[in-house]
């Protein structure tokens, strides 16, 4: 059989639209064709790129991990024109998805392994995928710890999931917001902030880490601090993409092309990439 046009969107319908923070929405859509559907196979970290058709397109982790197919998953922030037009879509509403893309978190590797999550605002949208097939496949993995932070108790995502999550006894839950917030019970703090006040040991453990640059900036130089090598920590970069199968040129950092190559490296593989990163 021939192989499929990577450029070629695959036709699906939105079925449901939660409102996650005033700035972003978790859009759940089913590929229309059933063959299609059951072709698209995909792995945890990797992405997909959205159609609004006569606009654009734009590309979006999938958030919904390969072990629940009942959908796909993707969470968008509102900040141009694509995205603008995404959040008016309704259920029932045409898209078009393009993927999977890119490579995909190592979770091989890492069985048997403590886990460190460490997210921020949106970037909790990867890692969401990664932590929901670690907990469906939970006995491969040690010990699981999601520290989530936010600017206010509304920019957190995924609500009604964080209620379940703290409810776990296989899963830690530490939350924090940068400032103190009426009625708010969690943590206070910057979330490199409060790493370091929880200082994880970096034995036997993996961290895995996403959010705003400047978030990630401080995690990584406060996980250095803590001990944790470079292969220990994992992230996923967010950089324009526009053909998404390496051709295009827009998404390249020396000879590296984020689309093909990433979005997940692991601190050793971004220490060897120019210092435009």
């Amino acid at each position: 059989m021939a192989s499929r046009n990577p450029f070629l969107p695959y036709i699906a319908t939105v079925k449901e639209v939660i409102e996650e923070t005033p700035t972003i929405k978790t859009f759940r859509v089913v590929i229309d064709d059933p063959a299609e559907r059951e072709a698209f196979r995909f792995e945890p970290g990797q992405v997909a790129q959205l159609s609004v058709f006569g606009v654009g397109e734009a590309t979006f982790v999938i958030n919904s991990p390969p072990t629940r197919t009942e959908y796909l998953q993707f969470s968008v922030m509102r900040v141009g024109e694509v995205t603008t037009k995404l959040h008016e879509l309704q259920p029932g509403d045409k898209i078009g998805v393009r993927g999977p893309l890119g490579n995909w978190f190592p979770y091989e590797d890492m069985k048997g392994k403590d886990i460190l999550f460490i997210g921020g605002g949106i970037g909790m949208a990867p890692l969401r995928t990664l932590l929901l097939f670690m907990l469906d496949n939970r006995s491969d993995y040690g010990h699981i710890t999601l520290l989530y932070g936010a600017r206010s108790p509304q920019d957190l995502c995924y609500k009604e999931e964080l209620k379940e999550w703290e409810k776990r006894e296989d899963l830690e839950l530490v939350l924090t917001v940068d400032r103190e917030f009426p009625d708010w019970e969690g943590r206070v703090g910057l979330v490199p902030n409060v790493l370091k006040e929880l200082a994880p040991s970096p034995e036997g453990k993996v961290a895995i880490t996403c959010g705003p640059p400047i978030m990630i900036r401080f995690t990584l130089q406060a996980l250095a601090e803590l001990g944790f090598g470079d292969d220990q920590i994992v992230t996923t970069l967010e950089r324009r993409m526009k053909c998404g199968v390496g051709l295009c040129g827009r998404c390249n950092i020396g000879p590296r092309y984020v689309c093909k190559d990433g979005p997940v490296f692991t601190l050793r593989q971004l220490k060897e990439l120019p210092p435009e990163l």
